[in-house]
C-alpha cells in the first residue's frame, strides 16, 4: 500500500485527500497506484531512495514530449524528489484508460513517431541530464553524432560497467576497438538532432483503441535511427508500425547494417542492470563491426 507519509505529501498537489488506492504493475524500479481524490483518477509512481532528480528528469521528459504533440503522453500533475525525513520521491500524473489495440493502431503508432521525430534541434542531447532506467544517462550538447554516441552514449555505460564489474579486459579491448572504428562507421550522419523517446520497447507505450500513449521516456535529441534499432530488440513492434514509419519518414539506406550497432547502447544498458547474456550479445555486436 501507500506510505501514509506520500498520502500526506500528495495533500499539497491534489484539491481533496486520497479514497481510493489501487496498486498496480509500475516496473521493475518504482512502486505505482491507481489513485483516486474526489471523482479524479490518477497514476502514483514512488521510489524510497531514487537517485537525485530521478522524478524531474521524468517529468521533464514527459513535458518535452507533451510540447511536441506528435503522440499522446501523460500529462504530469506533480512531483517530489526523496528528502531526509524519510519521504520517498514520487510523481503524479494523469491516470490513461487504456483499451485493446486497434486495427489502426500500429499505424498511428508509426505515424506519430515520425511525426516526433521532425521535430529536431542544431546539437544531439538536452538541456539536463536524465536517466535510462535507474542508470545516468548524460545529454551535454554535442555538434557531431558519432561524438556524442561515443562519448555520452557508449563511453558512459563502459564507465558503469567498470563500476559494477561488467567489463573484463576482453570486452573493454573489444569496445575501445569498436569506439576508435566509430568514425568509419557512422561519421557521415547528415539528419539533424531528432527529438527520441529515448527508451521505445514495447512495454513503453499503451494503447486506447486506436490511440498509441508512450510513457516511461528518457528523452533526448540524437539520430532517429538508434529509436528505430531500440524498437527491434525485445520482441519488436507489430510491422504495420515500421510500414507506416517508412512511409511518413524514410530511413536512410544502409539502417539494416547500422541497427545493430545503435543496439549496443541499450544492450548495454541492460547488462549494467541486469548482467547475464545481455554481456555476451554486446561482445557480438563488437566482433560483428571490428
Amino acid at each position: 500500500m501507500i506510505p501514509e507519509i506520500l498520502i500526506e505529501a500528495l495533500g499539497s498537489a491534489l484539491p481533496t485527500r486520497v479514497t481510493v488506492a489501487q496498486p498496480v504493475g509500475g516496473g521493475d524500479i518504482n512502486h505505482a497506484a491507481r489513485i483516486e481524490a474526489g471523482e479524479t483518477r490518477y497514476l502514483l509512481k514512488w521510489h524510497a531512495s531514487p537517485p537525485p532528480g530521478f522524478f524531474a528528469a521524468e517529468a521533464h521528459g514527459l513535458s518535452v514530449l507533451r510540447v511536441a504533440n506528435a503522440i499522446r503522453v501523460p500529462a504530469v500533475v506533480a512531483y517530489a524528489e526523496a528528502v531526509s525525513d524519510g519521504s520517498p520521491g514520487w510523481l503524479l500524473m494523469e491516470w490513461i484508460d487504456t483499451a485493446p489495440a486497434g486495427a489502426k493502431f500500429a499505424e498511428n503508432l508509426g505515424h506519430g513517431l515520425a511525426a516526433l521525430h521532425r521535430h529536431t534541434q542544431t546539437a544531439y542531447g538536452l538541456d539536463r541530464d536524465n536517466f535510462i532506467g535507474s542508470l545516468p544517462q548524460p545529454n551535454r550538447s554535442t555538434a557531431r553524432w558519432v561524438d556524442f554516441y561515443r562519448d555520452q552514449r557508449i563511453g558512459a555505460q563502459m564507465a558503469i560497467a567498470r563500476e559494477c564489474g561488467m567489463m573484463p579486459p576482453k570486452r573493454q579491448a573489444l569496445l575501445e576497438a569498436l569506439m576508435s572504428r566509430l568514425d568509419s562507421l557512422i561519421g557521415g550522419v547528415a539528419e539533424s538532432p531528432a527529438l527520441l523517446h529515448g527508451d521505445l520497447w514495447s512495454g513503453n507505450y499503451l494503447s486506447v483503441g486506436d490511440q498509441p500513449v508512450i510513457i516511461d521516456p528518457a528523452v533526448y535529441f540524437g539520430h532517429r535511427e538508434v529509436e528505430i534499432a531500440f524498437t527491434e530488440l525485445f520482441g519488436g513492434f507489430p510491422s504495420r508500425f515500421y510500414a507506416a514509419y517508412r512511409e511518413a519518414y524514410p530511413l536512410d539506406p544502409g539502417y539494416e547494417w547500422r541497427r545493430a550497432l545503435y543496439q549496443l547502447y541499450p544492450l548495454m544498458v541492460h547488462m549494467n542492470l541486469f548482467g547475464g547474456g545481455y554481456a555476451l550479445h554486446v561482445d557480438e555486436i563488437c566482433r560483428q563491426y571490428l
